[in-house]
């Protein structure tokens, strides 16, 4: 065999299994409310934080979380003060998904997603899914909401994630 074939088919072999061993990097996911939902460096991709719960007086805790006070902002008790309430996180094979949820006059006013899967497509799909869940949940006022194609999994655990947040909130 001449010189130039081995040559060519050594850089051939060289470019192939660089090519084959490149990986991009994660990127953060934006969700709503502002900020990216990533991957903490050195972290196993999907692990999760310790999982945490807001739980009011008098309701139930979610089996596995972790109750903390719930935040609330003006003066509480019925004069329509806006209550945040964050449910549990609830794993997928995909990664955490955990949402909050704020609460004012009994309904609720807002959502946000503050796990997410991440990763290169788990993450372009939570991207997509979440605003499609977001206004589903809003119109329904509650966690019965459709599945998004392609996002079953994170579907799914939003939807969980939501009915124990408006479960903990003593709604529906």
């Amino acid at each position: 065999m001449p010189k130039r074939a081995i040559l060519a088919l050594a850089v051939t072999t060289v470019a192939l299994v660089l090519l084959l061993s490149f990986k991009t990097p994660d990127d953060g996911v934006p969700i709503r409310g502002g900020g990216t939902v990533a991957a903490d460096a050195g972290a196993t991709p999907g692990a999760t934080a310790r999982p945490r719960a807001t739980v009011r007086p008098g309701a139930a805790a979610v089996p596995g979380a972790t109750p903390t006070p719930a935040a609330t902002s003006g003066t509480g008790g019925d004069t329509g003060a806006a209550t945040t309430v964050d449910g549990p996180v609830v794993d997928t094979r995909y990664g955490p998904v955990q949402v909050e949820i704020s609460i004012a006059a009994g309904r609720i006013e807002d959502i946000v997603a503050l796990q997410l899967p991440t990763g290169r497509r788990s993450g372009q799909i939570s991207h997509v899914a979440e605003p499609i869940l977001h206004q589903e949940a809003l119109a329904a006022q509650n966690a019965s909401i459709d599945i998004v194609s392609g996002a079953t999994y994170t579907s799914d655990a939003y939807a969980q994630s939501l009915q124990a947040a408006l479960d903990q909130a003593g709604l529906r």
